[in-house]
């Protein structure tokens, strides 16, 4: 098949998502697609499966691991021929926001940015767990089981100060009982639905999240 002027189509950048499970990394998708369509329109998104845990590292084991977690990706970029454009790590703190959480963050944001490049790499630390984060999307959820109604009371409110988000859903949720499967598909309903971008109530993590995010650059837009 010809060219016209021997020139090749640009190939399509490469964003890689790595995090603690395969749910995790489902998750992180359906947000960047619903916070950085313009990216999705050059770009296309791939996976590390290696199990993340940055979190709890300090010093030289954190700056090596975050070392280790981008070199991986480059080379996943390279295996998918086509330049790297970023990589979104998730993992869940764990404790609600807090002095904990903006140190943890802070630091572990710095390895991976130096490893990387600030505009191409992106910490997603959910407080306390993504389960909060699905909190802020109530309505996504009798999208995904019609019988599971988040209660009037859990609407509106910061979510990263629920301490144990994913078994206050198990315990509200039993009839399906609720799973940590069920995440990415009350998510996606969401983004099927153009929720995403229009959370009900706030937490500080998601907030974080898609503040970086937005710093990502688009291929051929780089200055």
């Amino acid at each position: 098949m010809s060219r016209r002027g021997g020139s090749r189509p640009p190939s399509r950048g490469i964003i890689v998502l790595a995090g603690e499970s395969s749910n995790d990394r489902r998750l992180l998708a359906s947000f960047i697609r619903a916070n950085h369509p313009e990216l999705l329109a050059t770009a296309t998104m791939t996976e590390i499966t290696d199990q993340v845990r940055l979190r709890k590292k300090t010093g030289p084991e954190l700056a090596h691991a975050a070392d280790t977690l981008v070199r991986k990706a480059r080379g996943k970029a390279k295996l998918k021929s086509g330049p790297f454009v970023g990589i979104a790590v998730h993992e869940d703190m764990d404790a609600p926001t807090g002095p904990d959480y903006t140190a943890v963050r802070q630091a572990v944001s710095a390895a991976l940015c130096r490893a990387a490049t600030p505009s191409s790499a992106v910490y997603a630390l959910a407080a306390a767990e993504s389960e909060a984060w699905l909190l802020l999307f109530p309505d996504a959820f009798p999208l995904h089981r019609p019988a599971w109604r988040v209660p009037a009371q859990w609407r509106g409110r910061d979510t990263g100060r629920r301490s144990k988000p994913k078994e206050d859903l198990e315990a509200e949720f039993r009839q399906p009982p609720f799973r940590e499967s069920d995440g990415p598909e009350i998510v996606r309903k969401a983004l099927d639905q153009g929720m995403l971008t229009a959370p009900s109530g706030t937490n500080r993590s998601y907030t974080d999240f898609i503040a970086d995010l937005a710093a990502w650059q688009v291929p051929g837009r780089r200055h």
